[in-house]
Order: structure tokens, then sequence, then C-alpha cells
């Protein structure tokens, strides 16, 4: 039997990015403890499926479309949530990113940093403002953010917009935190190195050389998969955190702790 603390009965999660990878997990994750959910995605097929497995459980789930970098539509869809479950506890923010052409620095047009920035920064920070004014107003709520490794440490391979976009995410964790702290409201993120979602499973099969080169850097000694994330936000979601606010906690196999010219026992091209 599973401790009273981890228990969502009736709470309502929002998650975003919930048609598949790691906010489809942390959505199912959230419905196995008992709460209820809407499910955010630009694949609303996909976000209907997860919605279908929610049901399965027993927990109401309601699928909608949203594009997070879009404030208007971000805020439509918190009208939508009021209508249906008139409540918030719970604010998974999974969903943003960009499909660009990764290129050095120097090369990188200035548009392409708007765009990550817009997505995980400014639609991020909408998602918060909209789930934290109504927290607020019911004297509590958890958010979860989720950041990159790329966000606290640097990845080089021409990821600079992106990661400069989740350096935004970790300190606007920092920074709601502490503001909304007082009032009931915690505020959190997840730091992910590389986890195994269908468009990473992409990109291995174009280069396969990178599993490799990322697994040189997790001391666990594999990749990431999208389940390893609903114990960490079940947690963070609960009462079990009651008093966790303004972390930055990672789930990355032992990557941030690792030095980055260290090894680990079988890891690849260990030299003795």
């Amino acid at each position: 039997m599973s401790h009273e603390l981890f228990d969502l009965s009736g709470h309502v999660a929002l998650v975003s990015g919930a048609a598949q990878g790691v906010g489809r997990a942390m959505s199912i994750g959230f419905a196995e403890a008992g709460a209820d959910l809407m499910l955010a995605d630009l694949n609303e097929e996909g976000a209907r499926q997860t919605a279908s497995t929610i049901e399965a459980l027993g927990r109401r789930a309601v699928a909608v479309r949203c594009d997070v970098s879009e404030p208007d539509q971000v805020r439509a869809m918190f009208s939508q949530l009021d209508d249906e479950f008139g409540r918030i506890d719970v604010l998974g923010n999974v969903a943003g990113g960009g499909s660009i052409e990764a290129l050095p620095p120097e090369q990188t047009p200035v548009e392409s940093v708007s765009t990550f920035l817009q997505s995980l920064v400014i639609g991020r920070f909408c998602c918060c403002q909209e789930a934290g004014r109504r927290m607020l107003a019911a004297g509590g709520g958890s958010i979860i953010n989720i950041t990159s490794i790329a966000g606290l440490t640097a990845l080089g391979r021409n990821h600079t917009p992106y990661s400069m976009a989740m350096g935004g995410t970790a300190q606007m964790t920092r920074e709601l935190s502490t503001e909304w702290a007082s009032r009931g409201v915690r505020v959190n993120s997840i730091v992910l190195a590389q986890i195994m979602n269908p468009g990473m499973q992409e990109r291995v099969a174009r280069e396969p050389r990178l599993e490799e080169q990322w697994l040189r850097g997790i001391a666990m000694g594999r990749l990431g998969e999208p389940d390893d994330v609903k114990g960490v936000a079940i947690f963070l979601a609960s009462d079990a955190a009651r008093w966790v606010t303004g972390t930055l906690l990672p789930l990355d196999g032992g990557n941030l702790a690792m030095n980055a010219g260290a090894s680990y026992p079988g890891g690849p091209g260990v030299i003795g």
C-alpha cells in the first residue's frame, strides 16, 4: 500500500506535451496516484490516446489542442480548465522547444533564439502565470517545470539557443518559487538528461553514434525512459514534497554529478 502523502485523489493536474514521452508518462503517473487531468498537446489525437489510457484507470481526462508558445491559446486552455474542472492543483510544464537547423553560434540566426525563448520561456511563463493565479486564489498548488541539463551546464554541439532558453526556465523556477512560496504555491523543476522519446529515437536512427556520445555522460550507463519521470513527478506534486520549493531536481542518471572527463565502469571508450 502506498503512503498517503503521495495520494493525489481529488487533485486536478494539467500537463502539457501529454501525447507522448515524458508528458504522457507524467500524466499517467498522476492518474495512477489518483488525479484527474487536462492533457494538452499540439498532437490532439495523441493527447486523446493518453486520455483513453487514463480513463481506463478510472480517472477523468480531457484532451485539448494547445500550442504553449502562443499565450492566447494558453489562456483559452485555462478558461476551458475552469469550465471542465473548476480548479487546478498541479501543473506539469513539459511541452516546449523548437525544430530548427543546429548551427554554430556564430552562424545562428537571432530568430532561432527567439523561437526557443518564445516556447520555453514566454509560453511556459504564461502557463505558470495562469496556473499560479488560480493556485494563489485557492491557497496552494504545485508547479513542475521540465528543464534540461542544457539549462545548467553547456552541451556544445550547436545547442546555444535551446540551452539559453532552458536556462531561462531554470531561473523562472527559482524566481516564482521565491515569489509564491509564502502563499502556498510550490514551484520546482525536474532537470532531465537524455530520455528516449520518439524524437530522440529518430535522431539516433539518423546518427547511431549519438547514443554512445550521450552515454559517456551518464554514470548509470543507460539512457532515460519516459516512465523514469513518474516517481519524481508524483513526489513533487504531492504532500510528500510540501516543504520543497525552488529545487532543480536532476533526473539524469548521474550526469550533473560526474566530471566531464570522468568515466564509469563499463562505459563506452573506458580505458583500463
